[in-house]
């Protein structure tokens, strides 16, 4: 018997060099402005060839007390999304996700995943769908699978759904995650609850990302959401400090958090701000430049 076709596809995950708030929307999200960086780790997805839809998860990492492997559920709605969007008859396939970014980190693992699962479903299934097309279904699915579907770094807007590729050159990274969630939903409440702050024009940091000048790029890093996260969770500041003491060029919270990335100047130095912060690793990005 012939095997069932089958399509690999990584899903990496994603820094945020510098998140934007710029107000809550009448949609109830929030309108904003980052400039998304993808990064050497990823999640692995495969999918093949199956009567029915169906989601596996195979958890590389220790799990959050109180999560599952994450990342499912957006698969699952991706591909329903992509079903109903391939013309053809009724579709199915098994979706198996190698998890390995940590989960409600504010490392985009969730919508990494649903993006690869879309990309994988449009060759497998033949939908010739083209890249506005796939970023309408991404856009429904979630506020990040736009930027996780460009293949790059991108500066994004509204509340992820304008996207623009940007040309950034390759940093290193310490990395510490944190045994316990956040939420998106919490980190725009508390923001919105600690009245609103609204970071610089991000012009120098941009400036500085695609010219490759880690010095200043350090120093202009930010992220709206940290310190509203901070303040209910203050081991976010506490490993902030520790990179910076250990020689960080800077250090900033992705997302809506926990998860701290420290820039380092190059590779070795990554490892050294690594091991100077238990449970910490590194990685680069964006993946696969030069």
């Amino acid at each position: 018997m012939a095997s069932a076709r089958s399509v690999a596809v990584s899903a990496p995950a994603k820094l945020n060099l510098y998140l934007r708030v710029l107000g809550a929307r009448d949609d109830g999200y929030h309108e904003l402005e980052s400039l998304i960086l993808p990064l050497s780790l990823a999640d692995d997805v495969r999918i093949t060839d199956a009567g029915t839809l169906d989601v596996v998860v195979d958890a590389e990492i220790e799990l959050s007390e109180g999560l599952d492997a994450g990342g499912m559920n957006l698969s699952l709605v991706a591909a329903l999304a992509m079903a109903e969007a391939c013309e053809g008859p009724a579709r199915g396939a098994e979706i198996h996700i190698a998890k390995r970014i940590p989960v409600a980190a504010g490392l985009g693992g969730g919508s990494a995943d649903a993006a690869a699962t879309m990309l994988a479903l449009n060759e497998l299934w033949g939908c010739g769908l083209g890249r506005p097309e796939l970023m309408a279904i991404g856009e429904r699915i979630g506020s990040d699978v736009p930027a996780l579907l460009a293949g790059g770094p991108v500066v994004v807007r509204g509340r992820g759904e304008q996207v623009a590729p940007v040309h950034v050159v390759t940093t290193w990274w310490a990395v510490k995650s944190f045994g316990f969630p956040t939420r998106s939903p919490d980190a725009y409440r508390w923001w919105d609850e600690d009245g609103g702050a609204v970071g610089p024009d991000p012009g120098v940091l941009v400036a500085a990302a695609e010219s490759g000048d880690a010095e200043m790029l350090g120093h202009t890093l930010f992220n709206d959401l940290e310190a509203p996260v901070a303040r209910r969770h203050p081991e976010i500041s506490a490993v902030k400090q520790a990179f910076l003491d250990a020689g960080a060029l800077g250090a900033v919270m992705s997302g809506s958090g926990p998860t701290v990335m420290a820039l380092a100047r190059h590779m070795a130095h990554a490892d050294e701000l690594a091991a100077a912060v238990p449970g910490s690793f590194v990685v680069s990005g964006p993946p696969g430049a030069g």
